[in-house]
């Protein structure tokens, strides 16, 4: 296959703060994981077990391992989530997968219960197993969103998901890189010391008990310069479900014009995009569409210079 879809075994296990887990994956078969290139935002499937059941195995597996896949009692498919990876450590065999999973608060009486993603990370023990599907070296995989116009300045907004992929784009980017990284994350023991260009400011922002999404919305609206604060209230039929907009696609079928620079030449549109900023927003998907209806709609900002992923929705389970 063209991917890897291997069964891989938890090596190390590490709680990096109230909020993150970290957890490293190995297994032989990851001597040949990688990407070409800078990893970013690569994110990656993980199969994991359905509570105490059995991990499905995908030995012999084909182009057709999905549908086969979806076809197993949910006792026996499990569950599958998607992730970013957070770094790739070790070499040949003893190559590992690193990844950092969130897990939400489940408030003073389980109102809020871990999804099958966290529970799994919040109880894995060295020797645990689950299955990964990441990318093979050498061979296209998709998955890398972060795409910004050559010379613009970059704006990434995160919550505490998108903290992997933000810290995986500030270490990817070149030396002479400018601009704003913005990250919400729970509480201030959760903030991490994430290596970046001198050009690149990394502004924290923990909640701590206040509500989700609100200091986050207003830095970034002051970033830009926006008349805009606070943002409005977002009701449930703005969202789209499957959230995912980049200057290439649209999950909601919106065209993204391939060329909005109408008569200029190449080199005066050049010109221009040093001057532009790139915005990569990513995390529950009601702050992130707040972000979207100013950042596009109000403030004018070119779709082809942003990227808005809804990584989760709050109080919906992800689907598989």
């Amino acid at each position: 296959m063209p991917m890897l879809l291997e069964t891989v075994t938890v090596r190390r296990v590490e709680r990096l703060s109230p909020s993150f887990v970290r957890l490293e994956l190995g297994a032989p078969a990851l001597a040949d994981l990688g990407v070409d290139g800078p990893l970013l935002d690569q994110r990656f499937k993980l199969v994991l077990p359905d509570g105490d059941g059995p991990l499905p195995s995908f030995e012999a597996a084909d182009s057709g391992w999905y549908a086969a896949w979806q076809a197993l009692p949910q006792a026996e498919r499990g569950h599958m989530r998607t992730y970013t990876i957070r770094d790739i450590v070790g070499e040949g065999e003893d190559t590992r997968l690193v990844v950092d999973v969130v897990l939400h608060d489940e408030g003073p009486d389980g109102e809020h219960p871990l999804g099958p993603g966290a529970r799994w990370a919040s109880r894995a023990r060295v020797g645990d197993r689950a299955v990964v599907l990441a990318p093979r070296r050498g061979v296209a995989y998709g998955g890398i969103e972060f795409a910004p116009t050559p010379g613009a300045r970059v704006l990434l907004v995160g919550d505490e998901t998108a903290v992997p992929a933000v810290a995986g784009i500030l270490a990817g980017l070149d030396a002479d890189a400018e601009g704003h990284a913005f990250v919400e994350v729970p509480c201030a023991a959760d903030v991490q010391d994430l290596p970046r260009p001198a050009g690149v400011q990394l502004t924290w922002l923990p909640r701590d008990g206040a509500p989700r999404g609100v200091a986050l919305q207003r830095e970034v609206l002051a970033c830009l310069e926006s008349p805009v604060v606070p943002i409005g209230q977002v009701e449930v039929d703005e969202v789209d479900p499957d959230l995912w907009e980049t200057p290439t696609y649209s999950s909601s079928g919106e065209v993204v014009a391939e060329d909005g620079g109408g008569g200029a030449s190449r080199s005066e549109r050049a010109a221009a995009d040093r001057q532009t900023v790139y915005a990569w927003i990513a995390g529950e998907s009601k702050v992130v569409t707040g972000l979207r209806r100013v950042m596009v709609r109000d403030l004018g900002m070119d779709r082809r210079q942003v990227a808005f992923m809804g990584y989760w929705r709050e109080g919906v389970a992800m689907r598989s």
